[in-house]
């Protein structure tokens, strides 16, 4: 009778979630659950459990929401052979950072177009694992819509796991022009304009990276509306980026192009790489 009455719980649970999709989420008072080590407690989680019990390892932080970051195909499927979903939480941004996850500068947080008046975002420094029938008792909200975005959210998720460990001289190569991303993003001025117009910058090294000399090219993939620069153009724009990265090193030639992505080739595209402002260091730090 137990057996019998599981197997229709869980029949329920699977019609329920038919509809839930990767990117679905539920709003409100939630709680993400790590586990930690007692005697190095390194967040503010763990450390406030361990004031209060000194042998437990678990801690349970309460967080805006939680994302949905399993694939849709294994959403469906049935929670008797496939009894796990895994999430993300939700946090909360300001305007400024907001703007840089939604272009995939920022690439430990993922955009949800359909929380963004919320000022929510993916943590996805975070993962958790939970169990279908969780899901099913939960307020489906969606984080995504059309396939535009959902296709957007999956790249963002894919960028966290398989972004490219730069060499360490590359990346103290581009720290001048890292830092002028930082700092002139926000600004109202036709560089502060450029970059926010900016869906990408990636960078080529030729032949490859581990040679000498090395040639590089960046990329700077823009979107396809025209912006007005108020007698600035882009090639002006460019070389003022181009100018903070010098040849320098075996890094002996360095070219530049401002570029749609119909500009590119394939080849162009799948032999560079990203950069964004949370990752430059062959250590994977975000």
């Amino acid at each position: 009778m137990v057996a019998e009455t599981n197997t229709e719980l869980c029949a329920e649970v699977d019609r329920t979630l038919e509809v839930w999709r990767q990117g679905d989420c539920v709003i409100g008072e939630q709680f993400f659950v790590h586990r930690f080590d007692p005697y190095l407690a390194v967040t503010d989680a763990s450390r406030s459990v361990g004031e209060t019990d000194a042998n437990a390892d678990l801690a349970e932080a309460e967080v805006a929401g939680l994302v949905i970051v399993t694939q849709s195909c294994d959403i469906v499927r049935s929670c008797t052979e496939r009894p796990y979903v895994e999430v993300c939480p939700l946090v909360a941004v300001e305007p400024g950072r907001m703007r840089e996850i939604e272009r995939g500068h920022r690439p430990a947080y993922a955009f949800l177009p359909l929380l963004a008046e919320r000022g929510l975002v993916a943590d996805l420094d975070r993962v958790m694992t939970i169990e279908k029938p969780t899901v099913a008792k939960w307020h489906r909200v969606p984080g995504l819509s059309g396939d535009a975005e959902a296709r957007a959210f999956s790249l963002a998720l894919a960028r966290k796991r398989v972004r490219f460990a730069f060499p360490d001289d590359f990346a103290a190569f581009v720290r001048n022009l890292q830092n002028r991303i930082a700092d002139k993003h926000h600004k109202n001025s036709a560089e502060g304009r450029a970059l926010r117009a900016l869906r990408e910058i990636r960078v080529q090294a030729a032949a490859s990276w581990n040679d000498s000399p090395v040639t590089l090219t960046f990329w700077f993939v823009r979107h396809d509306e025209d912006i007005d620069f108020e007698g600035k153009d882009w090639s002006t724009i460019l070389q003022a980026w181009l100018d903070l990265v010098p040849p320098d090193g075996r890094f002996t030639r360095v070219y530049g192009q401002v570029v749609t992505l119909e500009d590119l080739t394939a080849a162009d595209y799948v032999n560079s790489d990203p950069l964004d402002l949370d990752h430059l260091s062959s250590r994977g730090d975000a």
